[in-house]
């Protein structure tokens, strides 16, 4: 048992150098390679996250410029639609002006036609009128004088 106990403190006592250089090469590695890594991860970490939060607000920005431009876009069409609206109203009311006043010109002209048309009725009773008593006289001196109408002699 004595020489397994030898053979295991010998043992033990080569490996204490491939401890120690494992134990080194950790703090090495640590110092050289994996803080490095980690301190580039993080970096890049930070960077994906910031450049994530950046899209965020570049997006956010967008799409709020996005509504002011819908909302400039809806004004401008109400504007034009106001315009146009205004433009059909005022076309509306020149249109009635003029039909207003062709009525009227219509109405002056009947009215006038009218005034003219009794006017001839009334001349032209009063020519009848005259007529018929210039008629009736003849008519009256033809048969108390025994004329025959025309002037000529009686049958």
């Amino acid at each position: 048992m004595n020489e397994i106990l030898n053979q295991l403190g010998q043992l033990f006592v080569q490996t204490i150098p491939t401890v120690i250089f494992v134990f080194a090469l950790v703090i090495i590695l640590e110092r050289v390679l994996f803080n490095p890594v980690k301190r580039i991860l993080g970096e890049r970490e930070e960077a994906t996250t910031g450049a994530l939060a950046k899209a965020r607000e570049q997006l956010a920005a967008a799409e709020a410029k996005a509504r002011e431009y819908e909302a400039a876009l809806m004004a401008a069409r109400q504007s034009v639609y106001q315009q146009k609206e205004q433009a059909r109203r005022s076309w509306l009311e020149e249109r009635e002006k003029s039909l207003q006043a062709a009525r009227e010109k219509a109405q002056a002209f009947i009215k006038e036609a009218t005034t003219s048309i009794s006017k001839e009725t009334a001349l032209a009773q009063e020519e009848l009128r005259v007529a018929c008593q210039s008629l009736a006289q003849e008519i009256t001196e033809a048969i108390v004088g025994g004329k025959t109408l025309g002037g000529g002699p009686a049958a």
